[in-house]
């Protein structure tokens, strides 16, 4: 397995092939977490002997996370010390998919940044503001690079027509790789629009979970030492990241927060709702019921499967969980426990099956790992829906010894997975309601649902008055302390409930690049785009005359922020960002809201690339008359609203094969919320599509173009455009 084609040592260990959960590559080579009962530091030099480039080395984890070749791996568990080593997967970012030119965010009218800029003369001018995603300026196919956008006014720095010449602060960067899609620089270019006097500054959260973790520090630590952020935001989250206490990025997180940092993060896009309106995205249960059996396809030496069916009594003994998985979808299960980190005594495994076969399985040696999850990934290869099963069984000392290592005790704790689908891919689950102490929902995790990071849900930037459906639920449950070294966290005295999200902000917003093309404008969707967009107005309020601190920042964001009914707390938290309600409540002001076109007066329209900036007047000057409009010609009737359209999903512009043909699949959406779509592959010809488009492709270059049409038979004249090539591995 070690010399074999990447996807197959994918399927090999049960992970995702590609993207979120696949092994995450540094070229040729995977990243490990080494982890040490101590030593870890001195390890080091033992660990590039044995062939590894070292990547991080943390002494408060006891944790070295190196890049190694396959054929290595081997040697790195004889170093001495060693505990135990673990694949990194590739983390999710909060974007839900992966035109040229100066664009502007629609976030900016939408939240009111525009009119708060105007009226109150903010523009975070004096403000740090830190970004944490995949990678800034690495992706070599990015339709735009920074220099580029710098020259549009799109990016602060040298040669940018704006004046905004401070560079944006790159403290660590990952390498041209085909996860490299260059997400944290849409996420600063929807900074810049928001809050464009602000600094920016950067650092990849794509070097494994510990080093995320310390590239938070560093973004907030004082310059010259660090980037000197009074704000960060971040779209990022490893699967490994607990679910039922705070883990290292939280931590950290939590750390500079407690030091006066403003701390943002994406909730998360792993919502799923069924065709009776319920979020299916997550299960839990208050303890492991054994059903004293398995069902068949299950290892024989697994004896107690968890029972899902709540209701008491033999008749009720439920061994299997079905799941509908869509054509061509991966299916992404995260399993956790509540045990804290480094006190693990049970270990649970999972299976899916089909047909009375085990098709993929998770089973880590949590008490060697010392960490209570099980990740399990599996693609539909067919092009049509397949039921699969999923089975927890409890593995005890016997069943460890005859699977070749492993085995807990007999415990029964809380449990809960996550289906991290990335909004689609799943369409229906067995059990789909809570009932009887079960809870089915809930999909913000990890760092998300700390306590001190504000977790930022989405609504598309065309409606102000529901969230995106995709945008991850509330509230969090914690039962332990923080994961704070190598002693396992005591239990909280009683759970602590976190009502989260915080609130919402805009995606889908305009950018020069990323995301979805609509109608010939990039777009980015997620909420990987709604946590930059929280993040400036939260730079825009500290540069406020007042210098409010970041709690109260942040408390004003949440006074402010405008309801969104029917939904509550749990799918939109305090509701949608209101910038203007913001700065003017930690200004102590009641001026009447005044809408604002452009940018406003605080940050002149220059995307045009013409034009002087002006000078604003001076506070108590004398007012400056505005320049009268020129006469308006006459203008035809206004035509019907025609429908626009664009990418909810697309895959990678950069697909590669071990096979002749590779499976791509898009997603489209419209504003019009009634359409049908047509599409165009290549040169073919233009036919009806469903809003789910999924086939092969050859090797070679492809252009999908697709077309809303709304009720009334109009069709959108402009249609979205992806292009992208598929190529071998080899």
């Amino acid at each position: 397995m070690r010399y074999a084609p990447a996807k197959g040592q994918a399927r090999e260990l049960s992970v995702a092939a590609e993207g979120p959960g696949s092994l995450l590559r540094d070229g040729n080579r995977v990243l490990v977490d080494v982890r040490f009962l101590g030593g870890a530091v001195a390890a080091a030099a033992d660990l590039r002997e044995a062939g590894a480039k070292v990547v991080n080395i943390s002494g408060r984890y006891q944790t070295v996370t190196v890049a190694a070749k396959p054929g290595e791996l081997g040697a790195l568990a004889e170093v001495p010390g060693v505990a135990a080593a673990k694949e990194v997967l590739t983390p999710l970012t909060s974007a839900v998919t992966p035109c040229f030119g100066a664009a502007t965010s629609e976030g900016d009218q939408q939240l009111r940044a525009a009119a708060a800029r105007k009226v109150f003369e903010v523009d975070g001018n004096g403000v740090t503001v830190g970004i944490l995603s995949d990678s800034f300026d690495a992706d070599k196919s990015a339709p735009t690079a920074a220099g580029e956008d710098v020259a549009t006014g799109d990016l602060p720095g040298p040669g940018n027509p704006c004046g905004h010449v401070g560079e944006v602060d790159v403290v660590d960067e990952i390498e041209a790789t085909e996860e490299a899609s260059d997400e944290g620089r849409a996420m600063a270019q929807i900074v810049h629009d928001l809050a464009p006097g602000a600094g920016l500054a950067f650092a990849s959260a794509f070097n494994g979970e510990i080093q995320f973790a310390e590239n938070i520090e560093q973004l907030a630590e004082p310059t010259p030492g660090g980037a000197g952020a009074e704000v960060i935001a971040d779209d990022v989250f490893y699967f490994e990241e607990p679910f039922f206490q705070d883990g290292p990025v939280a931590v950290a997180a939590n750390q500079v927060s407690e030091e006066g940092v403003a701390y943002y993060s994406a909730a998360g896009n792993d919502n799923l709702i069924d065709e009776e309106g319920n979020d299916i995205a997550s299960w839990e249960a208050p303890a492991f019921r054994d059903a004293g059996a398995c069902p068949i396809g299950v290892p024989s030496y697994a004896s107690h499967c968890m029972d899902f069916d709540p209701e008491a009594g033999p008749e009720h003994v439920d061994d299997g969980f079905r799941i509908t998985v869509e054509p061509e979808e991966t299916l992404i299960i995260d399993l956790q426990w509540a045990q804290p980190w480094h006190g693990v005594t049970t270990d649970l495994d999972a299976y899916l099956l089909r047909n009375g076969e085990a098709i993929a399985s998770a089973e880590e040696t949590n008490l060697s790992l010392q960490e209570p999850v099980e990740i399990l990934a599996w693609e539909n290869p067919s092009g049509s829906s397949r039921n699969v099963t999923l089975a927890v069984d409890r593995c005890s000392v016997p069943c460890g010894v005859a699977r070749g290592g492993g085995g807990g005790d007999s415990g029964t704790p809380r449990l809960k997975f996550g289906l991290l689908e990335n909004g689609a891919g799943v369409s229906s689950t067995e059990y789909s309601e809570s009932s009887e102490g079960d809870i089915v929902g809930p999909t913000i995790f990890g760092h998300a649902g700390s306590a001190r990071a504000v977790s930022v849900g989405a609504a598309p930037f065309f409606s102000e008055s529901a969230p995106e459906p995709f945008s991850s639920r509330g509230p969090v449950t914690h039962y332990f302390g923080p994961v704070e070294g190598l002693s396992p966290a005591p239990a909280l005295g009683s759970p602590e409930v976190l009502a989260k999200p915080d609130l919402v902000a805009t995606d889908g917003g305009a950018n020069t690049f990323f995301g979805s093309c609509l109608s010939h404008v990039w777009r980015f969707f997620g909420t990987s785009a709604a946590a930059p967009h929280a993040a400036a107005v939260a730079a825009l309020e500290l540069s406020a005359a007042t210098s409010p601190s970041a709690s109260e920042a942040i408390e004003a964001q949440l006074e402010s922020a405008r309801p969104m009914p029917p939904f509550g707390p749990a799918a939109v938290g305090a509701g949608l960002l209101d910038a203007f309600g913001a700065v003017g409540k930690v200004l102590g002001s009641s001026a009447p809201f005044e809408p604002a076109s452009g940018p406003g007066t605080a940050a002149p329209d220059c995307s045009g690339g013409g034009g002087e900036e002006k000078p604003l007047p001076e506070p108590g000057g004398p007012e400056v008359a505005p320049t009268p409009p020129p006469e308006a010609a006459p203008q035809e009737p206004p035509g019907p609203k025609l429908p626009s359209t664009f990418f909810r999903r697309h895959p990678r512009h950069l697909i590669r094969t071990s096979g002749l043909k590779a499976t791509a699949v898009f997603r489209f959406g419209s504003d019009a919320g009634d359409a049908t779509f047509f599409c165009r592959v290549d040169g073919g010809l233009i036919r009806v599509c469903p809003a789910r488009f999924a086939r092969r492709y050859a090797e070679g270059p492809h252009v999908v173009r697709a077309m809303a049409r709304d009720s009334a038979g109009n069709v959108d004249p402009t249609p979205a455009v992806f292009r992208f090539r598929v190529a071998s591995r080899d």
